[in-house]
């Protein structure tokens, strides 16, 4: 299903989920508002308080906020951290499965056959304007509509935290961070000489999955190295309405190989290399409700990057470089000839080249400044060739030679530090494209902590999104002139209440985003092009909260979206919600309980509401609300073996994520992790 959302006509092929109309009343929505109040309601007086996160912890050290290590009372900004602990509590789950569960975060596809498309949506931000990050590094699909980065192409197993900063991150991250910033941050060595692991697991849908690694400490050398293989046949991604359609299983076989190694040299330089090879081959089909036995993906993807950290006095620089490449093989040759393409072959490879050096000065012990530069290099490669009813058609061949984009980034930012429970990060950017010209991004996030343990925060901050390759150079580009970037103006405020046993936050955000970028219809070929025109203005609300009774552990998360388009049709201005596939509420409830020394049972369950699928040239589509229940439990065998199992949907809710495919039905993983 990695391209199910695709199209083959006689002029190529674009999302069919680009364009949609206009199909919600304000009674419908008026409706939803009165819910809103009763579902926060429900939330905040219940004893089931999601997954443990940051708010834990206003103590807890931070990376991704500032750029150098901060602790979460000292910084205004709203960071959620995913530890080691947690993932490991989530073991027969996939890294989009885990971040699924997290306030403001819908990864849509989590829940299809592996291999499906994982598009983020950061606090209702459309796919491609949240930041993913590998190791504070950002990485990309520099050949995909969006550009954004694979998230199949990550394995849980070999990642030691997850770092998620909400809110307009463009000035210390540059492009594609509107909605916010994923940091993946990687397992590095232990502090053995030796220590090796390994995690086997099966399940479900003839689901197996195997990790093995070895990771250490010997004299100045950190080094980590990990293997993961993952294999599924799956089921249908198309939902077969009629039942009786016999349409066949779409698997997914992936392998993830990650090496790094840091070496001390003195007690002011250390050296870092870091290297990850992936690649999976999937099933698809070939659209909603429909089957195709002979469609397959391949994505490929390699990353390279090497870095040094050299410290003198209170100074500190560092030095990052990565490279970054990923190509997609689509392939799908239907015999049968009951589809509208008969044939069809796309190969699209993306190259991204980034380098940064910044330094963090700390100037008294309240006062830290930051300084830094980064340059960033984008180039594609992309055909495709399809037979269908109207005959073969071949698009314009995309060469990396001529279909590049080059930034260059300069940025600082200054952060004064508990000046008698005052806190304040003042920053800016200043970008230049060779493309679209320059761009100025600015931040401002004050922050109060009273009593040590009550936290008032806000942030005023800018971002943008650079168009991707395609939309600039492929035959869809606009016939004159240049696109801009998509420009964002993002507002947040809230509190947080921590004790030692109990923990609260909530937030209100809100972003206006102009010069979206949209794709026009036209009558005449190629029947349509990229163009900066609309607005778009979302908000909501995020509550999330954990109480620690010792063995019982509660914890909950409520997220409320709301948002809508501006757009021009003919001389009237018209506007509507739009957050398609974005539920406008979600309540992720879990509670934890530990049995007995050596045994954990976790019990989880998820609300979505309502949502709205988009149809091409057709009225949107009502997706009914679920919930899904949910199991998992550890027990610990001895010191160096521990058993798992989850149980996922328990209830055998039948839903849908996308309309037209199958989500997962009660499925279960069941497996060891050993540590020597």
């Amino acid at each position: 299903m990695a391209n199910s959302f695709y199209i083959s006509t006689r002029r190529g092929w674009w999302l069919t989920n680009r364009i949609f109309q206009k199909a919600v009343t304000t009674k419908i929505f008026s409706k939803m508002k009165k819910k809103i109040f009763i579902a926060a309601a429900v939330l905040f007086s219940s004893p089931l308080l999601a997954q443990p996160d940051s708010t834990k912890n206003l103590d807890e050290v931070v990376v991704t906020a500032t750029k150098f290590p901060i602790k979460q009372s000292l910084t205004g900004k709203v960071v959620t951290v995913i530890n080691r602990e947690q993932l490991e509590r989530n073991s027969g789950k996939s890294l989009t499965e885990v971040l699924n569960t997290h306030a403001g975060l819908i990864i849509n596809g989590s829940s299809n056959i592996l291999g499906t498309n994982q598009d983020v949506y950061l606090r209702g931000a459309a796919a491609g304007k949240t930041l993913i990050m590998l190791d504070g590094i950002p990485v990309y699909d520099a050949s995909g509509i969006s550009g954004a980065f694979d998230l199949n192409l990550i394995n849980a197993d070999q990642v030691e935290r997850v770092e998620i900063l909400k809110g307009s991150q463009s000035t210390l991250y540059g492009s594609d961070a509107i909605a916010g910033v994923i940091n993946i941050i990687c397992k590095k060595g232990g502090s053995k000489k030796i220590n090796a692991n390994a995690n086997l697991a099966a399940g479900s849908y003839n689901t197996y999955k195997g990790s093995v690694g070895l990771n250490g400490t010997i004299k100045n050398t950190n080094y980590n190295i990990q293997y993961t293989k993952l294999y599924s046949k799956g089921f249908s991604a198309a939902h077969d309405q009629t039942g009786n359609g016999n349409f066949d299983k779409d698997g997914m076989d992936e392998n993830v190989f990650r090496a790094n190694i840091s070496q001390k040299i003195n007690t002011k330089l250390s050296l870092r290399l870091n290297s990850q090879f992936s690649n999976y081959k999937t099933d698809a089909d070939a659209g909603p409700f429909r089957d195709d036995v002979d469609y397959y993906v391949k994505s490929k993807n390699s990353l390279v990057g090497l870095g040094a950290d050299y410290s003198i006095g209170k100074t500190a620089l560092h030095f990052n470089y990565n490279y970054n490449t990923t190509n997609r093989f689509y392939l799908d040759d239907s015999t049968t000839k009951n589809n509208f393409s008969y044939y069809s072959e796309g190969n699209y490879t993306g190259k991204s080249h980034f380098a940064e050096l910044y330094s963090n000065i700390a100037i008294t012990k309240n006062i830290d400044v930051l300084v830094g530069a980064d340059y960033r290099n984008q180039l594609t490669d992309q055909e495709y060739f399809s037979v269908s009813a109207f005959g073969p058609y071949a698009s314009p061949t995309l060469n990396d030679d001529s279909t590049k984009v080059n930034q260059f980034g300069a940025f600082a930012s200054l952060v004064v530090k508990n000046v008698n429970g005052f806190n304040v990060e003042l920053g800016g950017r200043y970008n230049n494209f060779n493309k679209y010209g320059d761009m100025f991004t600015f931040s401002f996030n004050p922050s109060y902590v009273f009593k040590s343990n009550i936290k008032i925060f806000g942030n005023i901050s800018t971002g943008f999104k650079a168009p991707s390759l395609y939309q600039v150079y492929s035959e869809y580009r606009i016939p004159a002139g240049e696109l801009s970037p998509e420009k964002s103006m993002s507002i947040e405020g809230g509190v947080q209440y921590r004790t030692k046993k109990l923990n609260l936050r909530a937030v209100y955000f809100s972003r206006n985003l102009k010069d979206n970028i949209v794709f026009v219809n036209t009558n005449t070929a190629p029947y349509g092009y990229y163009a900066n025109a609309d607005k778009q203005k979302d908000k909501g609300l995020e509550f999330e909260a954990s109480v620690d009774f010792g063995k019982v552990q509660l914890n909950a998360n409520y997220t409320n979206l709301d948002g809508k388009i501006e757009t021009k049709t003919g001389t009237k201005d018209t506007a509507f919600f739009n957050l398609y596939r974005r539920p406008r509420q979600t309540i992720n409830l879990n509670v934890g309980i530990d049995l007995c020394k050596n045994w954990n049972m976790n019990f989880g369950v998820q609300s979505i509401s309502k949502r709205y699928e988009g149809q091409y040239n057709a009225a949107p589509v009502e997706m009914p609300a679920y919930f899904v229940w949910n199991l998992y439990s550890t027990y610990i065998i001895s010191k160096n073996i521990k058993a798992f199992v989850d149980l996922k949907n328990i209830t055998d809710e039948k839903y849908s994520e996308v309309n037209g495919y199958n989500s997962r039905r009660f499925n279960f993983m069941a497996g060891i992790n050993l540590n020597f």
